[in-house]
């Protein structure tokens, strides 16, 4: 089967573009987002003086105290807890959903705003490692005996390279986590709003997610860093990993 000669010019320029785009992204574009990551970090939309403020009620109603002359078959709309006896067993089942009295459950804002502000910039991270693993893997010259310093040196860059795109994937996979625990707790505490515990656990969940956030903000700065770091450092022989001066004796 013959290839065709403008498909492959095609690709090489492909290959070329990427090279001259990725160097280019490490030297000049790293630095700059090692400093904006940390400007957002010292920001104070990620200040951990926002912790205490940060959760906001679900708007679940809590069903109000019982007394001797509360009438059980309707507590303002809110049917109290049965206990139900069949076949000598108890069985003791939450409160039936059918709508909520303020409207829907909606997601924590503050939190939802800053999943939106850095989901982009894990995106951004993700691109560019993913550019730098094409980077370094077309200049990996043939194999060859002998003479492979140079290569192991882009082995160890790659292999760096590949951990930050998995470990900023996890950061998004968190994010999805986090709202479908959020909304399994709210569930939990719309058929049991007699349960405190609930309203706490939300409580507790949306603080640590801010701190999650945080942390995942800085580590963003520092995979940047990290990344500009061993490339700078080892760029020749990325580039170059062998040398073309071959010794010989006469």
């Amino acid at each position: 089967m013959s290839s065709n000669p403008s498909s492959g010019k095609s690709v090489s320029e492909f290959i070329d573009r990427n090279k001259e785009n990725a160097e280019k992204n490490v030297i000049e574009q790293f630095p700059a987002k090692v400093l904006e990551l940390d400007e957002f970090l010292r920001s104070e939309i990620l200040s951990l003086n926002r912790l205490p403020h940060i959760f906001t009620e679900t708007g679940i109603p809590s069903p109000p105290p019982i007394t001797d002359s509360t009438d059980l078959t309707d507590l303002n709309g809110v049917t109290s807890k049965k206990r139900k006896i069949s076949d000598g067993a108890n069985e003791t089942t939450g409160t039936k959903v059918y709508a909520f009295a303020n409207g829907a459950v909606m997601c924590n804002p503050h939190l939802r705003e800053l999943i939106n502000k850095i989901k982009p910039k894990i995106m951004d991270l993700m691109d560019s490692t993913n550019s730098i693993k094409m980077w370094i893997q077309m200049n990996i010259p043939r194999i060859e005996d002998g003479n492979n310093f140079g290569v192991s040196i882009q082995e160890e860059a790659l292999a760096e390279a590949r951990q930050v795109e998995g470990e900023a994937a996890t950061y998004l996979d968190a994010v999805t986590r986090y709202f479908v625990h959020r909304a399994k707790l709210c569930g939990k505490l719309a058929k049991y709003p007699h349960l405190d515990d609930y309203r706490q656990a939300i409580k507790e969940l949306d603080e640590k997610e801010f701190i999650t956030l945080r942390l995942v903000c800085a580590e963003l700065r520092n995979h940047y860093a990290g990344l500009h770091d061993i490339i700078i450092k080892n760029l020749d022989k990325i580039k170059k990993p062998r040398t073309q001066n071959v010794d010989t004796m006469y």
